[in-house]
């Protein structure tokens, strides 16, 4: 049998796994990654709406770290990766040899792990939007396999990680060169969790105006510099390519920081276009990233003026 899958983050993407994973014959459980969130019940029934307008629904358990003790098995983090040193610290002890695969968005967000000594350590760059719609139902589109690789521990478990984590609905695939497709990805999220809670729109605002994928192309641009000087080598051309594709996939979707907003919820912008500004400041070279910057900063005033006390 299979070691039990558990999933940190009980947002969209970790009630999506959860439900295709138990439908797939998976042992899950999904546990609230917020401390002092307490679950209402300790099983819940979450309905997944898919893009061909089918709909899945499974029940999961769910609790909170506080109430579980050992997690042996696969340990999933799909929660907001501005938590993550306060996570990391939490989860010590509790997870033993279990590799540890974080399915963030954000530049260096491995770091409060590794430093606290976790043996097995791995990175998934996700390439598929999810969106609640409605308590414990929520909305999922696939864009591509979402890859995964390592950042500490054996590539000789890649393939069995993937297959333990992929089902038909929600692939992954093994990616040995992982630090590259992590900037891909940074890049595209630095332009959609900017631009679009700024202008208050969907993802699909790239392929259906040409101004906006102009000051996308400069975010790209910027990212794409500092990219190379940490020795990073991208195709720009690939990389905007790659944003109309998620544009025009996730049509009519909104980005989670625009929703984060929304709900006076904390952003991840100060692991993206803040996290690359900074990168460039330390490379002495501030002036690669002026509008990712800037556009981080006005994504920052607009959620700490929208928080909820």
């Amino acid at each position: 049998m299979e070691n039990p899958v558990y999933i940190i983050g009980a947002g969209a993407i970790g009630m999506t796994l959860a439900v295709l994973l138990k439908q797939s014959g998976k042992e899950v459980m999904l546990l609230h990654g917020r401390k002092g969130s307490v679950p209402e019940t300790e099983e819940t029934s979450i309905t997944v709406e898919l893009s061909d307008g089918t709909a899945v629904t499974a029940s999961v358990p769910i609790r909170t770290l506080e109430q579980v003790g050992l997690l042996n098995g696969l340990v999933l983090l799909t929660s907001k990766s501005f938590g993550n040193p306060e996570l990391a610290q939490r989860l010590r002890g509790k997870t033993g040899q279990s590799p540890l695969v974080l399915l963030q968005n954000g530049l260096g967000i491995e770091e409060p792990f590794l430093d606290a000594g976790f043996p097995a350590v791995y990175r998934c760059v996700l390439l598929a939007t999810s969106q609640v719609q409605a308590p414990h139902v929520v909305s999922y589109k696939p864009v591509a396999a979402s890859a995964i690789g390592v950042v500490q521990g054996h590539e000789s478990i890649l393939t069995a990680l993937v297959e333990q984590m992929s089902t038909p609905q929600f692939p992954f695939r093994a990616e040995r060169a992982i630090q590259q497709t992590i900037w891909e990805k940074v890049i595209t999220n630095c332009v959609f969790n900017a631009i679009c809670p700024l202008l208050g729109i969907d993802n699909g605002i790239f392929h259906r105006n040409v101004p906006a994928l102009a000051l996308a192309g400069e975010i790209i641009d910027e990212c794409v510099a500092v990219a190379e000087e940490v020795g990073i080598n991208l195709n720009r051309e690939a990389v905007e390519q790659r944003l109309l594709q998620i544009s025009q996939r996730s049509d009519g979707q909104l980005i989670s920081t625009l929703v984060d907003i929304n709900h006076g919820r904390e952003t991840e912008i100060d692991t993206l276009n803040l996290a690359v500004a900074r990168l460039a400041e330390r490379l002495g070279k501030p002036e690669l990233a002026n509008r990712t910057r800037l556009l981080g900063e006005l994504i920052r005033i607009k959620a700490d003026t929208n928080r909820v006390p």
